[in-house]
């Protein structure tokens, strides 16, 4: 029976997100997923499997430059918000943010703003602002899944719509034969489900709305249970440490560090110091390799700053190092299970079948493509748990359809790609970027994942309809005007529905 480039490449993601969803157990959800891409890879030989699930699938992952850039970032950013806890800067922050924020309302738009500013890196984005903005949304009792939700979906949507991120320079890469960075700046204003998801926060944090199990989560906090199905001992531990109270200086000096350290890594790695403009430095970075570098001197600077405050002693500094690290620990398993995960699919030739489903059907529905093409990137990267790989898929088959045919046309599809993958990034257990909200916001993974998932769906539905008009009015406002107006009758049906309740 023929397995690769057909559907049975796409059963190892499903299986593994199914039983992640069903049993709510992610580990052996993912391995079990990663076990079953190798049986098919090997032909259901049982030395053949093995290889397959350490060679070519743990192995080869964590052996990955990417890879190992992003988990060594992850460990220094463990690093830095254990620091930034013991020496009372977050305790700090949260003291003097309660003199100027007064409500949940405010605690969860002042959660959104940061997300909004940080938008260099979808990664840098989750871990950041989960650190500085916990201890304010627990102190207005805002659960820690709805912390989550307000990360993620201020991560990927915003980098996916900011023209200076790491986003910006991997969609740019992938339209050849274009002035990459322009056909994304042109792709902006029709990117539906990014600008959706921002306009649907709003109404969320100013409505009052929740639903699904969002309410469940957000009433149990409002009765002091921010995690709902248990306090994980992680997160206790770093609440006990984060009770010193420090300066505000001491959170902020050290994320300032951060940022200005990374933006200058990134641009470094892309060629900045040798001549090129920052445009072109950012759009050829290498974002794994220059977030490490602004990373680790960012830590350099927050222990030498600690010391010379005496904010904390050395020994307390090196403390926290091993804790840090531990405390990145589940996010860097899952992280390794889910490019496992991917590499299986990629073997079976997932990418290949897909990429033919839409080629077969640009012919004859011109028109409904980005539509379809949003529905294709959606399960694509649900099923993946990327959204950079559903890009590289979906944006050369977009381009080779419409390039010298309907210029317009072809920057709504491009968008379609990219609303549709952050759409199903948003969705899927097994996204690196869900990972790391539910690492920033110490939130447990599946909480944040079934919490999120009727949110994501809604804009989602709204953003197929708003594709739809677009392939016909080829406008974005009108297009844009159309989805808010949806996205607000729905919105405003579900309040009707909980104040009823």
């Amino acid at each position: 029976m023929p397995v690769k480039e057909t559907a049975w490449a796409l059963t190892p993601p499903v299986i593994a997100i199914a039983l992640a969803l069903i049993t709510k157990e992610v580990y052996s959800s993912l391995f079990l997923g990663v076990l079953t891409g190798a049986f098919l890879n090997a032909g259901f030989d049982l030395v053949g499997t093995l290889n397959q699930v350490f060679q070519e699938g743990m192995l080869k992952v964590l052996s990955d430059k990417w890879n190992v850039g992003i988990l060594i970032f992850l460990i220094i950013l463990g690093m830095m918000v254990q620091l930034m806890n013991r020496a009372g800067g977050s305790a700090a922050f949260g003291q003097w943010a309660s003199t100027h924020i007064k409500s949940r309302a405010g605690a969860q738009l002042a959660t959104m703003l940061l997300g909004c500013l940080i938008f260099i890196d979808d990664y840098f984005n989750c871990l950041t602002v989960g650190s500085v903005m916990r201890p304010v949304t627990d102190k207005y009792n805002i659960s820690r899944a709805k912390l989550a939700y307000l990360i993620d979906s201020t991560a990927a949507p915003v980098c996916i719509i900011a023209p200076i991120s790491s986003w910006a320079a991997a969609v740019s890469g992938f339209v050849k034969g274009e002035n990459g960075i322009s056909i994304f700046i042109q792709s902006i204003p029709y990117n539906f489900y990014a600008l959706l998801t921002l306009i649907m926060m709003l109404l969320i944090i100013f409505l009052g709305i929740d639903y699904g199990p969002m309410k469940v989560h957000e009433d149990n906090a409002l009765k002091g249970d921010l995690f709902t199905t248990g306090i994980t001992e992680e997160a206790a531990e770093t609440m006990k440490k984060g009770e010193k109270i420090g300066s505000v200086i001491d959170l902020v000096l050290p994320i300032v560090m951060l940022i200005i350290c990374c933006v200058i890594g990134m641009i470094y790695t892309g060629g900045f110091f040798e001549d090129k403009g920052f445009v072109d430095a950012f759009a050829n970075s290498d974002a794994s390799v220059g977030l490490v570098l602004g990373s680790s001197v960012a830590l350099l600077i927050t222990v030498a700053f600690y010391l010379l405050r005496q904010s904390l002693p050395f020994a307390d500094c090196m403390d926290c190092l091993p804790e840090g690290f531990k405390q990145m620990v589940p996010a860097m398993l899952i992280l390794s299970f889910a490019w496992a995960l991917k590499a299986m699919t990629d073997s079976l030739g997932a990418a290949k079948y897909v990429a033919a489903l839409v080629e077969s059907s640009a012919g004859n529905l011109m028109n409904f493509l980005p539509a379809i093409i949003f529905l294709i990137a959606v399960f694509l990267a649900f099923a993946s748990g990327t959204s950079w790989g559903t890009f590289g898929i979906l944006i050369p088959i977009v381009v080779s359809c419409f390039q010298g045919v309907d210029h317009q046309l072809m920057i709504i599809s491009i968008s379609a790609c990219m609303a549709g993958a952050v759409c199903g990034d948003h969705c899927s257990p097994i996204s690196d970027t869900t990972i790391m909200s539910s690492a920033g916001a110490q939130c447990i993974h599946l909480n944040h994942v079934t919490t999120q998932i009727p949110y994501a769906l809604t804009v989602a539905v709204v953003s197929f309809f708003t594709f739809l008009v677009a392939g016909f009015a080829k406008s974005a406002l009108v297009s844009l005007i159309f989805g808010v107006v949806i996205l607000c009758m729905g919105l405003m049906a579900m309040r009707r529905r909980n104040i009823s309740e």
